[in-house]
């Protein structure tokens, strides 16, 4: 069980809650539970004094205290469009782009700007209404996750997108132990994306909504385990990721990758199923493809896959045929202030009225960047890691031991420091805590290995390539809550993405702010949940999702992509 945070209004709802089952019981953040996996130590590659978070940046007044938390990350797959799923998979328009150009009842028709070097891609030309992804793979193929109305692909040289469905082969839920599919209405929401080779992409979907008094997709087989009933497998096996990729007849090949660990693979699990939200997807391609990753970004944790897996659907989670290794993170023990009201945690600032007690705190990681040499910047709503995997010789259980164990607290980076960090007792209470809520990070392609990472509630930092604080910036930009960050080859500018609106703050020497006069009224109050590049041309391309910011009431007034060829 677990508490991410979520927007309300225009106010940042933030706090954490842990979860039980997944940790030692010995103060060691290690997971005493993950598979038993033979680790060779490594030399602990820090420079002196290097991450140990004593200049870690700048605190911000008030950033992302909140007046109270939520139980729900953006958009993961509880938002208002997050419908039945009675129209998922039905395919009746699935790659036809027979639906380009209309306006469905309930949406708000406008122009999309006119700005020089950029192009604006939007429902006229097939698009989703909601826009929570925007990938190039390697042929210069446009790739959207438009949530619930499934993946569209705008092909090099095509001006209109197709869509893709369930019905065209795309697999937003696992395996049952026999190869079949869950029992159950199916739940498709795409929101995120990352291209690959030409012609392919990885895909990341939110997992189903639970039944009533079940916190989140992650807590269904667990709770049910519990309570002895038995377990919904069509809301404990949705979620994950597929690799897709389009044959030269416009069908799909489509290869999913099952995040879970099987019976014996985890001591004390019958299964575990944890991560269902996959909310970034980052490829680390190799020259050699046994070694090109794809890294997931969820909640609770993150996970490696295999870029070139095969695919085994009778695999039942087991290690060598998964085609990954599930799951870490950068989790540590604090207070929360918890009263139970509808199975749910209720959070206020009038302290006296609750419950004490303490959780591991771990969720939401939105934060995934690949180094050169494989090791992999992760940053989520609590900590950050930096991910030793190139480091260890591509074994992701030594990298697990440098994220979690004890003596590695350094590497469980608070990069907006809380007023009191990491110890063994007594915990941080919530008030003493600023939660970092990393939603994106990019790495800076100039061989100096910096970062940039962005947060829903602190705005911006670059970091060194051993994660000291370079530049911290929140008033110089747009608005502090940012959603996105990518990192500009052109000139190495950091491109952030506001999450209330506003538009872009391009980020080199000084600030330029792209908005309102360039956006115009409806896009510039959109939300911008992801940037790319797409570097498969002679010239590289910034790709921009704008999409409404939710929950939407009225009449809903569809997002967009933005591709700029400029300066």
């Amino acid at each position: 069980m677990k508490l991410g945070w979520r927007w309300t209004g225009a106010v940042l709802l933030v706090g954490a809650l842990g979860w039980t089952g997944c940790g030692g019981d010995d103060g060691d953040t290690r997971q005493v539970d993950d598979p038993v996996v033979p680790v060779t130590p490594v030399e602990d590659p820090r420079l002196p004094d290097a991450g140990t978070g004593t200049d870690a940046g700048t605190q911000v007044p008030d950033a992302g205290t909140g007046t109270d938390a939520g139980t729900q990350v953006p958009d993961a797959g509880t938002g208002t469009d997050a419908g039945t799923g009675t129209d998922a998979g039905t395919g009746t328009d699935a790659g036809t782009g027979t639906d380009a150009g209309t306006t469905d009842p309930g949406e708000t028709k406008y122009e999309l700007p006119s700005a020089p070097g950029w192009t604006f891609y939007g429902r006229e030309q097939g698009g989703p209404r909601f826009v929570y992804g925007v990938t190039a793979d390697e042929g210069g193929n446009v790739w959207v996750a438009g949530g619930e109305e499934g993946l569209f692909l705008l092909k090099k040289g095509e001006s209109t997108f197709r869509k893709f469905t369930i019905a065209d082969g795309l697999r937003p839920y696992g395996y049952m132990p026999d190869g079949s599919a869950p029992t159950g209405t199916p739940y498709l929401k795409v929101i995120s994306v990352a291209g690959a080779w030409d012609g392919a992409v990885f895909v990341g979907y939110a997992g189903k909504p639970p039944p009533p008094g079940i916190a989140d997709c992650e807590s269904e087989w667990d709770t049910a385990v519990q309570a002895r009933r038995t377990a919904d497998a069509s809301v404990y096996k949705s979620g994950d990721a597929d690799r897709v990729e389009l044959r030269a007849d416009g069908t799909l090949k489509v290869v999913h990758y099952d995040i879970s660990s099987g019976p014996g693979v985890v001591p004390k699990y019958d299964r575990r199923e944890k991560l269902c939200h996959v909310y970034r997807i980052a490829y680390d391609k190799d020259s050699n493809p046994d070694k090109s990753s794809v890294w997931f970004g969820g909640n609770h944790g993150f996970a490696r896959g295999n870029a070139h897996y095969a695919g085994d659907p009778t695999c039942n989670g087991k290690l060598v045929c998964s085609g990954l290794e599930e799951h870490s993170h950068p989790a540590y023990s604090a207070f929360i202030y918890s009263n139970y009201k509808n199975d749910q945690l209720q959070y206020g600032k009038d302290y006296s009225k609750y419950q004490v007690r303490d959780a591991l705190l771990t969720d939401a990681y939105y934060g995934i960047a690949p180094l050169p040499n494989h090791d992999v910047w992760i940053g989520g709503a609590n900590r950050s890691t930096k991910y030793y995997y190139g480091t260890t010789g591509l074994n992701f259980w030594a990298a697990q031991e440098m994220t979690e164990r004890s003596d590695y607290k350094w590497n469980r980076r608070d990069l907006w420091t809380d007023a009191v960090g990491e110890k063994e007792w007594p915990y941080a209470r919530p008030e003493e805590r600023t939660e970092d809520l990393v939603s994106a990070m990019a790495v800076v392609p100039d061989g100096t290995n910096r970062v940039w990472v962005s947060s829903f509630a602190n705005g911006l930092l670059q970091l060194d390539a051993e994660g000291n604080v370079l530049r911290s910036l929140k008033n110089d930009l747009i608005a502090p809550h940012v959603s996105s960050v990518a990192v500009d080859p052109l000139d190495n500018s950091a491109w952030a993405g506001t999450a209330w609106g506003g538009g872009i703050s391009r980020v080199g020497g000084g600030v330029t702010k792209y908005s309102y006069s360039l956006f115009g009224r409806e896009l510039s109050a959109m939300r911008i949940p992801d940037i790319q590049v797409d570097r498969s041309g002679a010239r590289r391309r910034m790709l921009v999702a704008f999409t409404p910011v939710e929950p939407v009431t009225g009449p809903v007034t569809p997002g967009a992509i933005g591709i700029y060829e400029g300066d």
